[in-house]
């Protein structure tokens, strides 16, 4: 039962130390230039529309995946639990709706591929020339 629960134990830590290589994708007709503080502008609700005047559609993963996890602190520079409870306030004060939020990386990549105004965030394997890669 030991050897149970201590190769359990490896196997969980093992899990956590391998992560998704995050993306930041946009439909290809978007020629905007988007650097790392756009796009946290975007997800954070403070900026609505692209370089070129274009509105923006953030799209979120769900709250629970490890990219929505990765993408809130290495993009946004806060824990997931921090980023829900900014967006608590924005929608309780009435000054913002939080990003649509959806399952899997290929709804994301779904939504950019059919909508110019639309940007996301997938792990990189799951890339498709149906979308562009933004580098930040």
């Amino acid at each position: 039962m030991l050897r149970k629960v201590t190769l359990a134990s490896m196997l969980l830590a093992f899990a956590s130390f391998v992560s998704a290589e995050l993306t930041i994708i946009v439909n290809p007709a978007n020629n905007s230039a988007i650097d790392d503080k756009t796009v946290q502008r975007i997800f954070l609700g403070k900026e609505k529309k692209f370089g070129d005047g274009t509105e923006t559609i953030p799209v979120n993963q769900v709250a629970d995946s490890a990219i929505r996890q990765s993408f809130d602190e290495n993009v946004l520079g806060r824990s997931s639990s921090q980023v829900s409870a900014y967006w608590s306030k924005l929608v309780f004060t009435g000054k913002g709706i939080p990003p649509k939020e959806v399952t899997s990386d290929a709804e994301v990549i779904d939504l950019v591929s059919k909508n110019p105004s639309v940007i996301g965030y997938v792990d990189s394997a799951s890339v498709t020339d149906a979308v562009k890669v933004v580098n930040l």
